[in-house]
């Protein structure tokens, strides 16, 4: 691959325009200029020349130096001046009055209902200044108002101008009973249906409708039409995913995935969730943060064939071959006239109504298809890892340990002097992952958070918020990997030197508490057929004991090589029907929070393993599964109050200690492995 450094200015269009021609690329300028467009809107690649494949597989040094050059150079060109919050608003409200619309939603979601949305999709963004995870904003003629859950609750008010929207909390205060109270009753209050699922769509318009209120479907999106200077939608190369990292061929998951629809009598499948469709055709792209996937939708027919919806500009030359005849790439303009192919004939379609957005069921139904509400059909297989995944795991997590562990020991050297900030840890152990081999990026956003940052659950360090490490104090660190083999999630807190006297005892019996937990669920056996659910009060029980608790899930399921929090599996409060099964990989995150002070997280992933009837286990009636951790990083055990464990308890952490130093010294130098040994001594 070239570099991704170049030399030199851009030479011009007629220059480029020679290079592409003596390389034979077929490509114009203009059409390089519109391809880095969506480059350009893409999260910037830890190989900053991965884009050019898309120009062509084998380039001479003197055209990829050039298209660098070019794309340096559109990089930097200034954007278009974005309007005040109020000029924004007042644009949408005079959209939706030539809609004829009195009111209309704008989700944080985008069309495939993920974690992470490209810049093309950020409207809520866009209008309101709002850049959390989760929110909706409203409006109407003389109203406005922004909901968000209550990890937001500071963020927002910091972000969003209040003399324009009024705060309102996302769960507590529902949409509907808003737009009831702000419009009259012959309201026509609008959505895009390509934003939102079929069920919410079926749970808002009858809600509506008792108070006189028309939900309207937009065949636009009113904010795009004000949003000058919105970016397109992302290109990045779509390449194979190696079968010795998946696994299992493409067309041996189509072929298992449509004998099950054929069994059912259903005709095909409509997959929306990228993650879903990157795992069943053993592909990947770049075009969000943090997972490693292609935008796209498909539909898997029961002849196993499957008609792939994504802009063919982002195929590598390989990626071709590696599709094969039985997979059809096309155009995202040919979904909905596919939808109503697959509809012919009353056939029965399947579609998932939790992620499937409002407009597909909609083009479906009215093609005459007999709509099957039930599961994303590649989730469940998803989840359970095939052994060349585990152990792509397993060997991720080994070099990422030994990554962490070099950061540890630069941490324990540096931390107590007091001149760290969030940033600067973040950014170092950065650095030190990215010297790891197959690194690919980071899994999520790193939380680091210092003192009381580190009771805000999801925290994301900015350059406002950024905190110096107090010595004495607590630090709370949640970040992860995504490797070519493997997906890494990991949370240590810290102690930033010695803890503070006054505080010590409370933070040791705290920490021991959550630790408590975090083993107890990491040696439970349970039976098949046990639900996340069913154990999650493992994990709490030694934090009830004292009165406390958390309010996150204990557990999520992780992708390999794909998103870090995956389903269907978790482990939470929350009532769930899946059964955990061998090969799941799921996280073990019990925490502690103490609003305005600190806060306290453990987390290894761990997968399902099944027991053997044998040993204590010999008179076992039921198959039985357990846990086995695949993180394998140091707990600080300066935190630990011994007094608080079992002897069961001390002789798992001695025995994960051990496994963890067996296994991570080969990866260290001398220096960082007597650090490491030290680290992980008896208790």
């Amino acid at each position: 691959m070239p570099s991704a450094n170049h030399s030199g200015a851009y030479r011009g269009d007629d220059a480029l325009a020679t290079l592409l021609t003596e390389a034979g690329t077929g490509r114009t300028p203009a059409e390089v200029r519109a391809l880095l467009a969506g480059v350009l809107a893409a999260p910037e690649a830890e190989d900053a020349a991965a884009w050019l494949v898309l120009v062509g597989e084998t380039l001479p040094a003197a055209l990829a130096d050039q298209l660098q050059a070019l794309k340096a150079l559109l990089a930097a060109e200034p954007q278009p001046a974005r309007p005040g919050p109020a000029e924004r608003l007042a644009a949408l409200r005079a959209a939706l009055k030539r809609r004829d619309l009195d009111g209309f939603v704008v989700p944080r979601g985008d069309e495939h209902q993920g974690e992470y949305v490209p810049p093309r999709a950020q409207r809520l963004a866009w209008m309101t200044g709002f850049t959390g995870s989760a929110g909706n904003m409203l409006v109407t003629a003389d109203r406005a108002a922004i909901f968000v859950d209550g990890r937001y609750t500071l963020q927002v008010r910091a972000e969003v101008p209040a003399d324009l929207y009024e705060y309102r909390h996302l769960v507590e205060d529902p949409l509907t009973d808003w737009i009831v109270a702000a419009l009259p009753q012959g309201g026509r209050f609008g959505f895009d249906p390509w934003l939102h699922t079929i069920g919410w769509v079926e749970k808002t318009r009858p809600a509506l409708e008792r108070a006189g209120i028309l939900l309207v479907p937009c065949e636009d999106n009113p904010v795009d039409s004000v949003w000058q200077g919105q970016p397109p939608s992302p290109l990045t190369p779509v390449v194979p995913q190696d079968e010795a990292f998946s696994g299992e061929s493409s067309a041996d998951k189509r072929g298992r995935l449509a004998e099950e629809l054929g069994r059912k009598g259903i005709a095909a499948a409509v997959l929306t969730q990228p993650d879903s469709i990157a795992w069943l055709l053993n592909i990947r792209g770049a075009d969000v943060p943090c997972t490693p996937l292609p935008l796209s939708f498909a539909i898997l027919s029961a002849d196993a064939s499957v008609d792939l919806f994504l802009d063919g500009r982002k195929l590598a030359p390989q990626t071709h071959a590696h599709l094969g005849n039985r997979v059809r790439v096309r155009p995202v303009e040919e979904f909905g006239p596919a939808l109503d192919a697959v509809a012919r004939g009353s056939a029965r379609v399947l579609a998932d109504p939790s992620c499937t957005s409002a407009w597909i069921v909609d083009r479906l139904q009215l093609a005459g298809a007999r709509v099957e509400r039930d599961g994303d059909p590649c989730a469940l297989p998803k989840a359970c890892k095939t052994e060349a995944e585990l152990a792509g795991a397993r060997a991720a997590h080994i070099r990422d340990g030994a990554a962490i562990v070099r950061f540890l020991r630069w941490f324990s050297e540096e931390a107590p002097k007091g001149g760290l900030t969030e940033l600067a840890v973040v950014e170092r152990l950065l650095a030190f992952r990215r010297e790891n081999e197959r690194f690919c990026g980071v899994s999520f956003d790193t939380i680091a958070g210092a003192g009381p940052n580190g009771a805000i659950v999801h925290y994301r360090v900015t350059h406002d918020t950024d905190r110096r490490l107090e010595p004495g104090s607590l630090f709370l660190l949640d970040s992860g990997a995504q490797y070519l083999d493997g997906t890494t999630d990991v949370t240590r807190t810290l102690a930033v030197g010695d803890l503070a006297p006054e505080t010590a005892a409370e933070m040791r019996d705290r920490f021991t508490r959550v630790l408590k937990g975090h083993i107890a669920l990491s040696t439970a056996r349970f039976p098949r057929g046990t639900t996340g659910s069913q154990i999650d009060a493992l994990a709490r029980l030694p934090l009830w004991q004292a009165g406390l608790d958390y309010d996150h899930g204990t557990g999520h399921g992780v992708g390999s090589f794909l998103s870090v929090h995956e389903g269907p599996q978790r482990i939470s409060k929350i009532g769930n029907s899946v059964a955990l099964q061998p090969g799941m990989i799921l996280s073990n995150e019990p925490g502690y929070y103490k609003t305005g002070a600190y806060g306290i997280r453990i987390e290894n992933l761990i997968v399902v393993e099944p027991l053997e009837a044998d040993g204590e286990l010999a008179g076992a009636e039921r198959p039985m599964l357990a846990f086995r951790p695949l993180t394998l990083v140091p707990i600080d055990r300066k935190v630990i109050e011994p007094a608080l464990l079992s002897g069961a308890e001390i002789a798992w952490v001695d025995a994960y200690h051990a496994r963890v130093c067996e296994s991570l010294s080969p990866l260290l130098d001398g220096e960082t492995r007597r650090w490491l040994e030290e680290a992980t001594a008896p208790l």
